[in-house]
């Protein structure tokens, strides 16, 4: 049985992560076990070092953390036909999820445990570092536009499908999650308008955006209604700190479904990062963006509903992305694994680093660590 290490974080708050050995966990059906080659780090993974206790509220530590990785299939469970050993995958480890709460499943170790529904083969030419930076990202905007609890779009395919007629808005395009929402949305027929920064304008543009609108101009949410008119919109999706207020008010405005999946919060973090003397005015914040937005869209009529990154893997969606698109889509190179990622080392020890790296803020880029 092969020897297996891990990045631990000890107790709730514990920092810095402790490297040390883990145990080996075979896979059950419906799972495979990879090899890492490379794991990508989520801002998820270093609030939870911060204020998991908070928000995952059922982790029992020790605990290893990580969602994002790539590597090679080593074993396969029982029944198993899509994988087979020296597969080369990319896969969302769930091991911090309610009903799983479970290390093994995690991704900052040498070797984890996949769900076969959330892992994709990946070709030869691409690197475990490209590919590590989709599978959170991936699943989070394909959990909001294609669940029928949410936007309901239909799947992309490869080649794309024929066009709807239909425009999606994403608000937060250079963002992890806005860079494979709006390739998603192309593949499945839908025209994108998105926001961003105007330097990252030709980067949206180059991932299938149609329109792009500065976020930070005063006159944005204008500018996209004016933008829409004539259109049929097929809803938005919200990505990042104050974008919900912003996605009502547009879908509001304009024809259409009147629908935000939302992925975002009350506004910027602290600087610094979050921690005990910031926690209670931050909570207080989240009260009152909560009850403003709440009181929003009972005003215009416009729902949202906030996306569990890893929702998809409960219904036909897991397999319809990770299964079915992908696969094929990377494997024609028609798929863009964005945002580019940052290596900032090799070996479990630089996670930490990476966390550190994140917390201060990385734009259009994603931090991986080799292994």
């Amino acid at each position: 049985m092969p020897s297996n290490t891990a990045a631990w974080i000890t107790a709730k708050q514990a920092k810095p992560l402790v490297v040390k050995s883990a145990p080996y966990t075979p896979p059950r059906e419906n799972e495979i076990v990879v090899k890492n080659g490379a794991v990508a780090i989520n801002p998820v993974d270093w609030m939870l070092q911060v204020v998991g206790k908070y928000l995952f509220t059922w982790i029992k530590y020790p605990f290893i953390l990580g969602g994002d990785l790539a590597g090679e299939v080593v074993e396969v469970g029982s029944g198993m036909s899509n994988f087979k050993v020296g597969d080369r995958v990319l896969g969302l480890a769930v091991g911090a999820d309610p009903d799983r709460n479970n290390s093994a499943e995690a991704a900052f170790q040498l070797y984890s445990v996949v769900l076969t529904n959330m892992a994709s083969h990946i070709p030869r030419n691409l690197s475990y570092e490209q590919a590590a930076v989709l599978p959170l990202t991936l699943a989070t905007a394909a959990s909001g536009l294609f669940q029928k609890d949410f936007l309901a779009l239909q799947f992309p395919t490869f080649p794309p499908q024929a066009p709807t007629g239909k425009t999606l808005l994403v608000w937060g395009g250079s963002t992890s999650v806005g860079s494979n929402a709006i390739q998603l949305a192309v593949a499945a027929g839908y025209e994108v308008f998105t926001t961003a920064s105007p330097k990252n304008f030709d980067y949206v543009k180059k991932l299938g955006a149609s329109r792009a609108f500065d976020y930070k101009k005063k006159s944005v949410v204008q500018e996209v209604i004016n933008a829409a008119k004539g259109k049929t919109m097929a809803g938005a999706l919200a990505i990042g700190d104050g974008s919900l207020a912003s996605c009502l008010d547009i879908m509001y405005h304009c024809k259409g479904e009147k629908f935000v999946a939302n992925i975002s919060g009350p506004g910027g973090l602290p600087k610094g990062g979050i921690n005990m003397l910031n926690l209670v005015p931050l909570m207080i914040g989240m009260m009152y963006w909560n009850a403003s937005t709440w009181i929003q869209s009972k005003r215009t009529g416009v729902r949202h509903k906030f996306v569990w990154g890893s929702g998809l893997r409960h219904n036909e969606v897991g397999d319809a992305i990770f299964g079915d698109f992908l696969p094929k889509a990377l494997e024609a190179q028609k798929y863009i694994c964005a945002p580019e990622p940052q290596v900032v080392g090799k070996g479990l020890e630089h996670i930490q680093a990476g966390f550190e790296l994140l917390k201060e803020g990385v734009s259009a880029k994603k931090v991986v660590v080799l292994l």
